[in-house]
């Protein structure tokens, strides 16, 4: 098993209760596919460096996970279909 982090960050125009959501669905998918989740840390508002599709301003979570090779993937693939992420990174830590 690799350590991995992912950085994401979600539509400023959410709500706060579906930034909470989203936060918990993304961790359990990591646990739900034999992972272990180490921390979460929600870095809160954030100005991008440039406009994002019409958008000046995002929420950042930064999420460190340990868990099999082929689990980045899956991860990627349902934050690619969130409507609500904008942007994501996965790196190995």
């Amino acid at each position: 098993m690799k350590s991995y982090e992912v950085l994401y960050i979600i539509n400023a125009k959410t709500a706060d209760e579906a930034k909470e959501a989203i936060v918990e669905k993304f961790s359990a998918l990591v646990t739900s596919l034999n992972g272990t989740v180490d921390t979460v840390d929600k870095w809160g508002m954030k100005k991008f460096a440039y406009p994002i599709n019409y958008m000046s301003e995002g929420y950042y979570v930064l999420m460190a996970f340990t868990a099999e090779e082929s689990v980045p993937a899956e991860l990627s693939r349902q934050m690619r279909i969130t409507d609500d992420v904008i942007r994501h990174m996965i790196t190995v830590r």
